[in-house]
């Protein structure tokens, strides 16, 4: 497919039927397809009931077991991965060289090697197929207007930032088997749950230089931490603590970054729109400066929805996704700098991990405590 077909609708194969997929990507590819942008062609699950199941249910025209015979079968221009973060690179690969976009779900692959394998199926053409991730947060009208602010310098220079993802997780929660397994879900909250409030962070405050970070497991009896704090520094001279949990009955999401001129903050839990955000001047701002950062523009939650609208633009225009390659790869790297720091004790600046460092291609890089048995086996080897 040409990207530049603009006035066809994106023909668009969902893999994995679970519950993202109902409850995230379905309803948004069915806004784009009432606007004749998209059109879901094929539903792929393991389980093939399920995934007929979702096919009637959504009368698309297509359903399998099998992601091959369907991206052959099917031809799909966009692969939409709604499947466990241990099958994406595989998952990923396979869409690309059949030709296929992929917008995959968060966390975009268990490590750094994976994420690099899929680059590296990329062609890396303007208007060749290229992967990207779900990282929704960035695109509301709220962090847009704000980072937009930031960039233009309107609230002087950011000096300390706070970042949390403070949930909760019942034991129930963990006994899902594949839950709380590095091989399976990829990591703990600073990999699966506090991800989007990072990489929103990330992006709004540019980048890092050194983060130290530390872990526990206090609770639940589970192979990676259930919490975990940051200290961070930016390459502006800002400074910021990040806590991820899953052990917070008050349950919040929550960025705050104290500037020159104001302080702004973002509180919500798994979404936001432009009232959860809150800009405080600093004394002796004008009140016309200050009324001027309120005018968010048309509002847009963050939400898949918002990201897609932009990802199928991008694709239209041949230009790269913000999630895509580096856009994608720097907060993978970060949350594995945060887990090589907290289980080495040291501190870890941007390419610090590279292809001979095992954390590369295991967040928990063999560290004793924390590395799966098997792998500590393999390490002493």
């Amino acid at each position: 497919m040409s990207p530049l077909r603009s006035n066809s609708p994106l023909r668009t194969a969902v893999v994995g039927a679970g519950g993202i997929a109902r409850t995230s990507h379905l309803p948004a590819l069915r806004t784009l397809a009432a606007e004749g942008r998209a059109e879901v062609v094929a539903v792929v699950d393991v389980v093939e009931a399920a995934a007929r199941a979702l096919a009637d249910e959504e009368s698309v025209p297509y359903a399998s077991a099998d992601l091959g015979s369907m991206l052959a079968d099917v031809r799909p221009d966009l692969v939409v991965l709604c499947t466990p973060p241990a099958v994406h690179r595989e998952q990923t690969v396979a869409a690309l060289e059949a030709g296929a976009w992929v917008w995959c779900e968060k966390p975009p692959c268990p490590s750094l090697a994976d994420y690099d394998a899929v680059l590296a199926a990329e062609k890396g053409g303007g208007h060749d197929p290229y992967a990207s991730i779900v990282f929704q947060h960035r695109f509301g009208s709220g962090a847009r207007h704000i980072g937009a602010l930031l960039a233009d310098g309107a609230f002087g220079r950011p000096l300390v930032a706070h970042c949390q993802t403070t949930w909760y997780r019942d034991r129930a929660y963990y006994a899902v088997p594949w839950r709380g397994r590095w091989a399976t879900e990829g990591g703990g909250p600073a990999m699966g749950h506090g991800i989007h409030q990072t990489d929103l962070l990330l992006d709004l405050m540019g980048p890092w230089t050194e983060v130290h970070g530390m872990a526990a497991r206090l609770v639940h009896d589970v192979e990676t931490e259930d919490v975990s704090t940051a200290q961070v520094r930016f390459a502006s001279g800002a400074v910021a603590t990040l806590v991820n949990s899953v052990l917070s009955p008050d349950e919040v999401s929550r960025i705050r970054i104290d500037c020159e001129l104001a302080t702004i903050e973002l509180t919500h839990l798994y979404g936001y729109r432009d009232a959860d955000w809150r800009i405080t001047p600093a004394p002796g701002v004008a009140a016309e400066t200050s009324a001027a950062w309120l005018d968010f523009g048309e509002e847009v939650p963050s939400s898949h929805l918002a990201q897609l609208r932009v990802l199928v633009d991008d694709i239209a225009q041949g230009r790269r996704h913000a999630t895509s390659g580096e856009g994608g790869r720097r907060t993978l790297e970060f949350i594995t700098a945060l887990y090589r720091s907290a289980f080495t004790g040291t501190t870890v600046r941007p390419g610090d991990i590279g292809p001979d460092d095992p954390y590369y291609t295991a967040l928990h890089g063999g560290a004793p405590g924390w590395a799966p048995a098997g792998a500590q086996e393999e390490d002493r080897a």
